[in-house]
């Protein structure tokens, strides 16, 4: 199986120190090396040791440990005897797609996915979390329901507005039409009062039929009319 080479020992043969640990989030960065691709093939027996140029590696994990003992860093059946952070390739769609899982292993049996990376046609990526998928969905969904909201409340006031401009008029020529011309009253009371001058005087009122009694001081309801009283001999 051809490998690509480990580190490189310092100048002077120490053993160089090992790269800072993944952070848990590295969803902003993706890593290619045209080089390497360039000069060795990208299949299931080398994207590992090509995973491993990456910053997404972690150097502690027991795939490191294989690869120092000059073991296939997948080889399931040594690293199914370990316990601690491990690597595993879950699927495969060559040369294109390499989904790469990291894992704890507490047992041949028990194991707890921690992150998840693929690499698609030469580039690594970290997957994101289930949580921030359903954060950002849903913060997206917000975002628009807000937005929807608004553009509503908008068209709702300008509604209501245009509403209020139409129903104005019709309020305002209601008291038009109601309201007294005092210049047109003055102008009819001036006409009566000219054609009262031009008529004759009123004649005076006929005098009572001889016998005729006044009524009472007590003045008749409305609706009652004054009785003759009987003429006496």
């Amino acid at each position: 199986m051809a490998t690509t080479p480990m580190m490189p020992p310092n100048a002077d043969g120490s053993v160089p120190a090992a790269p800072p640990l993944p952070g848990t989030d590295m969803t902003s960065i993706c890593f290619r090396d045209q080089l390497w691709l360039n000069t060795y093939p990208l299949d299931r027996n080398l994207v590992f040791d090509y995973f491993a140029l990456s910053p997404f590696y972690d150097w502690t994990c027991n795939n490191e440990q294989l690869r120092a003992r000059a073991i296939h860093p997948l080889d399931f059946s040594h690293i199914s005897k370990m316990t601690g952070v491990e690597y595993t390739l879950s699927e495969v769609m060559e040369p294109h797609l390499f989904v790469i899982r990291k894992q704890k292993r507490d047992s041949p049996e028990k194991v707890t996915p921690m992150l998840t990376y693929y690499i698609l046609d030469g580039s690594i990526y970290q997957a994101p979390q289930l949580c921030n998928v359903f954060a950002s969905r849903l913060g997206r969904a917000l975002y628009h329901i807000s937005k929807a909201f608004g553009t509503a409340s908008s068209k709702l006031e300008k509604i209501g507005y245009v509403d209020s401009e139409n129903d104005s008029p019709a309020s305002e020529a209601k008291p038009a039409k109601e309201a007294i011309d005092f210049k047109e009253l003055k102008r009819v009371d001036h006409i009566l009062a000219s054609l009262q001058r031009k008529l004759p005087p009123v004649p005076a009122p006929p005098p009572f039929p001889e016998g005729y009694a006044p009524p009472s001081t007590s003045e008749p309801s409305e609706n009652q009319q004054p009785e003759a009283q009987p003429a006496t001999n």
